[in-house]
């Protein structure tokens, strides 16, 4: 998968998994999701996910550039 399109894919799940872990706390209401404990718990694994593909994404690009 190319640098560019992991930092896509990871910000996206960061983001769903954020936003599903809200539903199934609660904060977020008015989802069938809202208040559901599996959403709770699902929701932050779906979130870390995304955040280590998002800093994956983001240390390969640091590997790659050439140095001045």
């Amino acid at each position: 998968m190319s640098r560019g399109l992991l930092g896509v894919v990871g910000a996206l799940l960061l983001v769903a998994g954020a936003v599903f872990g809200l539903q199934g706390f609660g904060v977020l209401g008015g989802s069938a999701m809202s208040g559901s404990s599996t959403w709770a718990i699902v929701g932050p694994i779906i979130a870390a996910v995304g955040l280590v593909m998002l800093v994956g994404a983001i240390r390969s690009g640091h590997r790659h550039s050439p140095r001045r």
